[in-house]
């Protein structure tokens, strides 16, 4: 039997892991020389030789044998089953047994987001997309996610017109200014208009973020920690307690800036930044909201309080390492999803009994609402 059992479950994370050349061989020529290699640091001091390996054993039919089943609590990284291979990953989900799953990338948005080139920022983003779009296709299962900067209004609703023609299933924005704009500025209603058009959600997600803590927070007089996975730039204890603070500056300008209001069928998703933060945010938001909204008419326009928009629009993928259960029995049952983050580590051996232990005294509609309903909302445009 499949890993999901009988109960119909929709992944709202996975991954792929990108071998070398993942990018360039998606590229337009005009920007190929330009994309910078891969920053895989955050994969651990051996990454390198993990994408090599991986390869290897992709043409070892008895190694590829012994990882094909079970994968949900075999390998991780690149040496998992259908992290590399689109074939493979078909395989895997047919194992996993998972409705349907969204596919993010891991890496390869380094070589090209943190670029002050707007041709090799919007350039990157098409080869990513293209890629996503082929890893994806043949299987209406996988889900491939698009990157789409916000910098450049006009390019960004470009790139996102060629995404959603390409296939992609949502567009991954930066959880950051565009630009020098805030993300509910005007200039950017065409792109919010097309997403909303096309049913297709944005999606945030750990990674594509302005940074959220200041370096200086990590100078404290010893040396520097690896991080929990032993890489030299993920995530550190101080870094995993800021990473909601940029998804919430974004929701706050979506909603503060009549985004949602403009838009009632545009959808998002908020992915890997946890969720235990999601039902005080809410009840700040309205705070906010009934504090300011004599003094903003931008404010004072909404038709109603912001965490009413958030509900209708927004919905969060608590970690499995979290107290799920508690967290929906705060914020509610319509706002969360389930999430495996197949192959990364940090969806642990066995996500669905991690949450499952949170969720006793829920009946089965809460439930269904967790690992089905609330996804296929997100998608129902």
């Amino acid at each position: 039997m499949a890993y999901a059992g009988e109960r119909v479950i929709n992944d709202a994370d996975s991954h792929i892991m990108e071998s070398f050349d993942f990018l360039e061989r998606h590229a337009d020529p005009g920007v190929r020389d330009r994309l910078i290699g891969m920053r895989l640091e955050a994969g651990g001091s051996g990454a390198a030789k993990a994408i090599t390996r991986a390869l290897e054993r992709q043409q070892d039919a008895v190694a590829t044998a012994e990882i094909a089943t079970n994968v949900v609590a075999g390998p991780k990284g690149w040496a998992a089953y259908g992290a590399i291979s689109p074939t493979e990953r078909r395989k895997a989900l047919d194992d996993l047994g998972f409705a349907r799953q969204l596919v993010f990338t891991t890496f390869a948005g380094s070589q090209f987001l943190p670029s002050p080139d707007m041709d090799v920022k919007y350039g990157g983003a098409r080869a990513l997309n293209r890629a996503m779009a082929e890893f994806c296709s043949g299987d209406n299962r996988l889900l491939g996610v698009g990157v789409v900067p916000l910098d450049d209004p006009e390019r960004a609703l470009a790139e996102c017109e060629i995404a959603i023609k390409a296939g992609c299933g949502a567009i991954w924005v930066p959880a950051a200014p565009a630009g020098e704009r805030s993300p509910g500025h005007p200039d950017l209603d065409p792109v919010w208009r097309r997403l909303s058009e096309t049913g297709t959600p944005f999606v945030l997600h750990v990674g594509a973020t302005a940074p959220s803590l200041q370096p200086a927070y990590h100078k404290n007089g010893h040396p520097r920690p690896k991080d929990w996975l032993g890489g030299g730039e993920n995530l550190r204890a101080k870094d995993y307690f800021a990473l909601s603070f940029a998804p919430q500056n974004f929701l706050c300008a979506l909603a503060l800036d009549g985004v949602f209001e403009r838009f009632p069928k545009l959808r998002g998703g908020v992915v890997e930044l946890g969720a235990g933060w999601v039902p005080d945010f809410l009840r700040r938001m309205d705070q906010a909201w009934k504090g300011w909204r004599k003094t903003d008419p931008v404010i004072a326009s909404l038709s109603m309080p912001p965490s009413d928009f958030i509900r209708r629009a927004v919905r969060f993928t608590p970690f499995a390492t979290e107290d799920a259960g508690t967290i929906i029995r705060e914020g509610g049952a319509e706002l969360f999803l389930f999430s495996s983050d197949y192959p990364h580590p940090e969806g642990t051996k066995n996500p669905i009994e991690r949450f499952e232990s949170t969720f006793a005294g829920f009946d089965e509609e809460t439930k269904d609402r967790f690992y089905r309903r609330n996804f296929e909302d997100l998608f129902a445009g």
